[in-house]
């Protein structure tokens, strides 16, 4: 049997700080630092080649936490020696890493205490750690971050415009209530304020696609009562600059798309297609979030994992209700939100369900997180079974689900007592247990357990 050794790195920008330790956390190598240079990774290598010399038949395993792509050239540099040594490399989630030093008390923070601290996550932790030897999806999740990254500057610019137009012609936001259209950004690159617009010709501004000869008379006899402030040269040339940049932004999104939907091609892309409400862009992004779906054991785990699994805090007599946890990345949420929303438009059931829990009360962005759970459940039913969506299937499920409801349950947190009338709770607390128990008995008078024999005429 093979010695276990676990090297912790901590990434910062431009050097890596190490340490190696053994099962029982004992320093076998004190920590060094080295830079993000090719004499610090040529360093590292005879750092290893010299350990593995000392330590015949041994296994390292290596964990370097997630910095937003700093540990990337330390990650893959000891991805390659796994064809030399005898090594495991996995990127660690930083939130566990940190959770685990607060666990352990850890008052003074150093980049040599932190990497001690990530190898003793690989000690402690090893369930809850993968060690990859190949990430096929790395190139793509670089380009889908860069797609990300043009989309956030986009509506950057977007509510810059905004800002711009709200004083140099506000009469024309009244068409951006939904988004900004094509034909208000030709508008705009023709006209940036309110006074160019009402010296235009009707028959100039009906040239643009999708304005008409009525809304184009509509747009300049509003623009001649405009109340802008803002009729400076300055202005024109920010609004213009402003939507050449949205104008260019928007090309570059989709040709990047474009490519992306070229380059990521697998079966799964269509099957999640199919359901009503995901296209190209969401299809690949909830791919490359989930990845494989082998990954998580249940439904539950995957909505974990987006952090759309509910939560509900009680201690005592304190008290507060179920809400969305939130916890992880924002980004794999914002991809389910415009599905849940996009779905809530063209999936009729999605649709049905959200009017079914808006009219029955449920806030609307309530609702829309419900749906959005329900979208989750069933992206991983027919990621699992590999099945194209089919809503017969779901409603089998929910009459399964609706029967088991229906069956008495005993309270597995009191299976060994009942409630005792004379315990000292407090009054909220008394409160709460004559809810319990009377929501049990109407449970069983539903399921006719408790109804009297009706009495002989």
């Amino acid at each position: 049997m093979k010695n276990e050794y676990f090297m912790g790195c901590d990434v910062s920008k431009g050097y890596a700080d190490f340490i190696i330790l053994d099962k029982s956390k004992r320093c076998i190598e004190h920590a060094f630092q080295l830079d993000d240079t090719f004499a610090g990774h040529n360093c590292l290598y005879q750092k290893l080649e010299r350990f593995f010399s000392d330590h015949p038949e041994s296994r390292l395993y290596a964990g370097v936490e997630s910095t937003g792509g700093y540990e990337n050239n330390w990650y893959q540099a000891m991805h390659q020696y796994q064809g030399i040594f005898d090594i495991q490399v996995a990127r660690l989630n930083p939130c566990g890493v940190h959770a685990s030093s607060r666990a352990d008390l850890t008052r003074t923070i150093t980049d040599a205490v932190s990497a001690k601290t990530i190898a003793e996550y690989l000690i402690a932790y090893p369930d809850k750690i993968t060690y990859k030897n190949e990430d096929s999806w790395a190139s793509l999740r670089k380009q889908w971050s860069f797609v990300q990254m043009l989309t956030k500057q986009k509506a950057q610019l977007l509510n810059q415009l905004e800002s711009l137009v709200y004083t140099a012609n506000p009469e024309v936001l009244r068409y951006c209530q939904d988004g900004v259209p094509d034909w208000i950004l030709t508008l705009l690159s023709r006209y940036p304020t309110a006074d160019k617009l009402a010296k235009a010709r009707i028959s100039d501004i009906a040239k643009i696609p999708y304005v008409s000869k009525h809304r184009a008379k509509t747009l300049k006899a509003k623009a001649k009562t405009s109340i802008a402030s803002s009729l400076d040269e300055t202005t024109r040339q920010l609004i213009s600059a402003t939507v050449a940049q949205i104008k260019a932004s928007k090309r570059t999104i989709q040709a990047q798309t474009k490519i992306l939907s070229q380059q990521c091609s697998p079966p799964e892309v269509a099957l999640l297609k199919t359901f009503n409400g995901i296209g190209d862009y969401s299809a690949i992004g909830l791919l490359l979030e989930i990845q494989s779906v082998k990954r998580f054991a249940s439904a539950k785990k995957l909505a974990s994992f987006f952090g759309l699994h509910p939560v509900f805090k009680i201690s005592g007599d304190g008290k507060s209700g179920f809400r969305m946890s939130k916890q992880g990345r924002k980004a794999p949420r914002s991809i389910l939100f415009m599905v849940a929303m996009s779905a809530i438009k063209s999936n009729a059931l999605i649709r049905a369900l959200y009017q079914e829990k808006v009219s029955g009360g449920m806030a609307k962005m309530a609702a829309i997180g419900l749906c959005m759970h329900k979208i989750l459940r069933i992206i991983y039913g027919m990621l699992k079974n590999n099945m194209p969506f089919d809503p017969e299937i779901d409603r089998k499920n929910r009459e399964k689900a609706r029967k088991a409801e229906n069956t008495p349950t005993t309270d597995k947190i009191r299976r060994y007592q009942t409630y005792d009338e004379d315990a000292p709770v407090s009054k909220r607390g008394k409160k709460r247990r004559l809810e319990r128990q009377s929501s049990q008995g109407a449970i069983n008078t539903e399921c006719g357990i408790e109804k009297t024999v009706p009495a002989p005429s």
